[in-house]
């Protein structure tokens, strides 16, 4: 009994409390951040319908637009499977009507731009697709204001959803 309490203590001491603190950033700094990535998966469950830590997000630049791409983490759960694929088909129709609530929603604020979106809306096409265990709006547009506008919302996601995505279109 004495070996498994000092097994157990010693794995819960050299296990992380939470996940590392970037350099350069105090205590308290990394502490807000936490929270905020907390609320800002909350709020995206309730936006999106599913559990964010379940699930893949990607955000990715290209020359003509860029595309929003979800996958689950378990390929078996078709619930979740279902949930990403039916956000997504309501993202893209969402898009295309200059609809942008669900980031708000999601975020807490407006993100940026997305307001030259809405006002382009009608030179910016988004096309749902099946992916593998998920699904994928692609946007693309041939204007460079709606272009430069899908890009600064991309970005923003790419940050916000931390997701190391290339912030730079790939050529």
């Amino acid at each position: 009994m004495t070996l498994l309490i000092a097994g157990v203590t010693a794995a819960l001491l050299l296990a992380p409390q939470h996940p590392a603190m970037p350099k350069g950033m105090s205590h308290e700094e990394h502490l807000k951040q936490m929270q905020k990535d907390e609320d800002l998966k909350k709020r995206g469950a309730e936006a999106m319908g599913f559990d964010q830590d379940a699930t893949t997000h990607h955000f990715r630049l290209a020359p003509s637009g860029g595309s929003i791409e979800v996958t689950v983490k378990n390929e078996s759960d078709a619930a979740v499977i279902a949930a990403v694929r039916s956000h997504l088909r309501s993202i893209a129709a969402d898009f295309a009507r200059g609809d942008f609530d669900k980031p708000f929603q999601t975020h807490a604020e407006v993100p940026p731009g997305s307001q030259q979106m809405q006002a382009d809306k009608d030179s910016i096409e988004y096309h749902y697709d099946d992916l593998p265990g998920g699904g994928a709006v692609r946007i693309t547009t041939a204007s460079d204001r709606a272009l430069k506008a899908v890009h600064e919302f991309l970005r923003y996601q790419i940050k916000e959803h931390q997701t190391g995505d290339h912030l730079e279109p790939k050529l």
